[in-house]
């Protein structure tokens, strides 16, 4: 171990696991993490892996590269290249991230870089060149950045059919080869003393290399191990697959198979380079992983049966053969009976036959479920104190595997474990009984993990991932769904239990394509790069608000064929999802609750509710714009009690943005209005070539567009970054324009236009297109400010019918007020008097309701007033009314 890294891991060793100072050539009595006992243990000079000793009861361990990941990351930043040593990050790689002895690798390999210009990012590699052309190679420096690519291949390897050698291993001279898949584990075997090859791909069958061993050896071929990487998932997973594929070939060409695998523990997956480090490739080792690999590829459920039993000596068990569930009880005496009768037959069985024979003739080898049930993981809702176990059911035939979840009380007994299986597993049965139920759940059970869990779909600000459907994309890095149907990113598991929305986003860069972009400016102009922009910063709306504290709503309305809903249906389309929004009328205060807490980072879209005649007028007063106004700060300000005995509630947050989409303009409180954006849309500036635009964006698939989210998503540092430098000097802008007052209205429109400045990472927009869209936002913040300064358009009606009933040749004929800086005004005297001249008035509940937030003529109080204008015997006649401040600039005497 390099001297400085020895000196950093021991000194984080001492301080993390609580060890004692050396004491000879062991570092001793660390706190394990497992089970919490000062058991731990590990060699002070070379403290790759620390152990448990409480090996039967904990068993514990952990590669220092795991546990401190951060140390094995950019080689290149501590080894430089020099002349003398051009190949320094990689050589030190293979010695400490991978523990080889590189004086036995000098010229297999080089110090090569990658560049990844999506991501603006490179590495430095370790590259090893290929039989066949090309070559492979390792990104070291910080792999995390690129996902899933943590190697890679060049464009065009020819490396099929043919396998990688380690220096210096004569093939001539053995008599077993080992065919592993990666070259580390080749690498890894070879250094112990094991012949091994690296066929580079678990799908590759290396026949022109056997085709050449078979040269080399004549008839004395030697003995084929296939031992390519195992996933722990039962005999489901590709390498099991196709070692099974790959020996029976091998064997029809008159080779001698065997299989080697891994067992793994549930803690991360194991493969042979990790062994290498752990020192568990003994000889002791390599015969369990031989017994593995003959459960393998074992030809009938008796002879699997038999391995298992001759190395446990257990008398009874269950195990999985051909994807279904059997049963092993061995009756010795009925088991001895059965083979004398075998054997007095005498019909030439082999020794391995008569026992297959005999375990068949005594029933020793029973089915008990007609598929095989498999526990993967565990996982949890704590807001609902619910759980689950995640089951793979594996299928005797050529049908896919069924993957669904199991209670608690679904594995305890046989009965209702029988009738889970059935319900999600067509032709599933289990005839077991809860005693063999039982001993299958203890072994699959133990160590099993744990997924964390979200009920929402979209970005975890506690997790700072996006969750998007098969994709997921944390620091930039994008991690695709594993086969378990969770994601893998580092130390974390986490998966979305969500089902009712779906996303359906394309990571095939290649199928991404930006030339959208010209037709929205085409169709849209400005108002599109508005919303464009708006939606955009949905993606980043929890990180915004952590620093901003809200984000504004979006409001797009106009009249019918305006193009609102092609707009927003596209938008959506770049998030991958085919929709345009939701119908609050058509849903209860809860269902809008929940629907809320759908989503993190994306929006949600309410459409047609502006309803305010027919059937579903009184149906829409269910819905008050005002539910919205905690939204703006990211809170849905409505608890819903949890299922207990105690007083738990859950009130979830608001993780998303909301966009408002309808004919007609938004009518709600000053509160409400403040916080939107407002768009109008109509067809005044439609044109051919617009509404070609318009059609060309409705053809676009979700396939060739969704990778507008992903594209966005891994940029979060350089947007956020942009928003942080840019929204507060914008901010300032607004607030110094005359026309503007409002600070909340200033921030929200300075935040869309510092993310038209973001847009620049993601779209080809131009400075010209900017400078429209930053005039276009300025105005829209500016009419804003007018639009919270005006009368609600119902109390301007109602004041417009006033002053034209009112104002007559002989006088005021509805004014009672004495008063001349008021207006007292008797409503149903109002509306007594339109209709006498067929005037249709507001509805007199929306009259009670607005006319108080009057402004032109600021509403005073509802008081009996002695009347100017209706006078009986002499005197005014007491009337209640409605009494208001006269507008200075009309002021005058009755």
């Amino acid at each position: 171990m390099n001297t400085t890294l020895h000196q950093v891991i021991t000194r984080r060793l001492l301080k993390d696991y609580e060890f004692k100072d050396k004491e000879g050539t062991w570092l001793r009595e660390g706190r394990c993490p497992h089970c919490g006992k000062k058991e731990l243990y590990t060699r002070a000079e070379s403290p790759w892996v620390i152990r448990c000793g409480r090996e039967n009861k904990c068993g514990w361990e952990g590669h220092v590269k795991d546990l401190y990941a951060d140390l094995f990351e950019s080689w290149s930043d501590r080894f430089a290249v020099t002349e003398t040593n051009p190949h320094a990050a990689a050589g030190a790689y293979l010695t400490h991230a991978r523990g080889f002895d590189i004086t036995r690798l000098r010229g297999s390999y080089t110090q090569e870089s990658y560049v990844d210009r999506e991501l603006d990012a490179s590495t430095a590699t370790v590259r090893f060149p290929l039989p066949g052309g090309g070559y492979w190679e390792r990104l070291i420096d910080r792999p995390q950045r690129f996902g899933k690519k943590k190697a890679r291949f060049n464009y065009g390897s020819q490396h099929a059919g043919h396998w990688w050698v380690p220096p210096g291993l004569d093939l001539k001279t053995v008599d077993e080869v080992w065919i592993v898949e990666g070259i580390f584990d080749a690498i890894a075997l070879w250094l112990h003393g094991i012949p091994a090859v690296a066929a580079l791909t678990c799908n590759n069958y290396p026949r022109h290399a056997l085709e050449q061993l078979a040269t080399l050896h004549g008839l004395r071929r030697p003995t084929l191990v296939w031992a390519l990487d195992t996933d722990g998932t039962d005999n489901d997973g590709a390498g099991q697959r196709y070692i099974r594929k790959w020996v029976k070939e091998a064997r029809q060409q008159g080779w001698d198979c065997k299989a080697a695998q891994i067992k793994q523990t549930g803690r991360g997956k194991i493969d042979w380079n990790d062994l290498h480090q752990r020192d568990r490739l003994g000889p002791e080792h390599l015969k369990d992983y031989l017994h593995e690999g003959a459960l393998l590829i074992a030809r009938t459920p008796s002879e699997k049966a038999l391995l298992i039993y001759n190395l446990a000596n257990k008398a009874e068990f269950p195990f999985e053969f051909g994807n279904r569930l059997w049963w092993f009880k061995l009756d010795l005496g009925k088991y001895a009976k059965a083979r004398e009768a075998l054997e007095d037959k005498d019909n030439g069985l082999t020794d391995d036959e008569l026992k297959d024979a005999a375990l068949q003739e005594c029933n020793a080898v029973t089915p008990i479920s007609t598929c095989y049930p498999r526990a993967l993981y565990y996982q949890r809702n704590d807001v609902t104190d619910e759980s689950w176990y995640y089951f793979r059911v594996s299928l005797p035939d050529d049908r896919p595997a069924v993957k669904n979840t199991f209670t608690g009380a679904q594995i305890m007994a046989a009965a209702e474990f029988g009738k889970r299986l059935a319900s999600i597993c067509a032709g599933g049965l289990y005839t077991g009984n809860t005693a063999q139920l039982m001993r299958l759940m203890e072994e699959q059970l133990a160590g099993i993990k744990t997924v964390e869990t979200i009920d929402f779909i979209g970005y975890s600000k506690e997790h700072g991932t996006y969750v998007l459907g098969d994709v997921a994309v944390k620091d930039g890095a994008l991690y695709e769904l594993n086969s378990e149907d969770y994601f893998e990113i580092g130390k974390l598991n986490i998966k979305s239990l969500l089902q009712s929305m779906k996303l359906t986003v394309n990571a095939n860069r290649a199928d991404y394509n930006d030339a959208w972009f010209s037709q929205l400016w085409t169709a849209f102009g400005v108002k599109g790069l508005v919303a464009l922009a708006f939606w955009l910063g949905t993606l980043f709306a929890e990180q915004i608000r952590a620093s901003d504290k809200s984000f504004p709503f979006l409001e797009v309305i106009g009249e019918a064929g305006a193009g609102k809903t092609t707009l927003i249906e596209f938008l959506w389309k770049l998030l991958g999802r085919e929709h345009e929004g939701i119908d609050p009328t058509k849903s209860t205060l809860a269902g809008r609750t929940r629907t809320f807490g759908q989503v993190g980072n994306l929006p949600m879209v309410m459409i047609e509710a502006d309803r305010s005649n027919g059937a579903d007028k009184q149906h829409a007063k269910q819905f008050d714009w005002d539910e919205l106004k905690p939204l703006y700060n990211g809170r849905i300000g409505r608890a819903r009690g949890i299922k207990s005995a105690g007083n738990e509630t859950y009130e979830p947050p608001f993780r998303g943005t909301v966009v408002i989409s309808q004919n007609a303009v938004v009518d709600a409180s000053d509160a409400v209005l403040q916080r939107i954006v407002h768009l109008n849309f109509d067809k005044s500036g439609h044109s051919a070539e617009g509404g070609a635009a318009g059609k060309a964006l409705e053809n676009w698939s979700m396939e060739q567009v969704s990778g507008f989210i992903l594209a966005a998503v891994r940029r979060e540092t350089k947007i956020l970054a942009t928003m942080a430098e840019y929204a507060p000097g914008y901010e300032a802008m607004l607030k110094a324009h005359p026309n503007l007052k409002s600070v909340r209205i200033c921030k929200n429109h300075a935040q869309i236009m510092a993310l038209v400045d973001a847009l620049e990472h993601v779209v080809p927009i131009s400075a010209d297109q900017k400078r429209a869209t930053f005039d276009l936002l300025t105005q829209m913040a500016v009419d804003r400010q007018q639009a919270i300064n005006a009368d609600h358009p119902i109390v301007q009606e109602f004041w417009e019918l006033f002053d034209h009933l009112n104002e007559t040749d002989q006088g005021e004929k509805l004014n009672h007020s004495r008063d001349d800086e008021l207006i007292a005004v008797s409503l149903p005297e109002f509306q007594s008097r339109a209709t006498q001249f067929g005037l249709r008035v507001p509805a007199y509940s929306d009259l009670k309701r607005l006319l108080p937030e009057s402004r032109a003529r600021q509403f005073q109080t509802y008081r009996t007033v002695n009347s100017a204008i209706r006078i009986t015997d002499g005197r005014g006649v007491s009337v209640k009314c409605w009494v208001f401040r006269r507008e200075r600039a009309v002021a005058s005497k009755h």
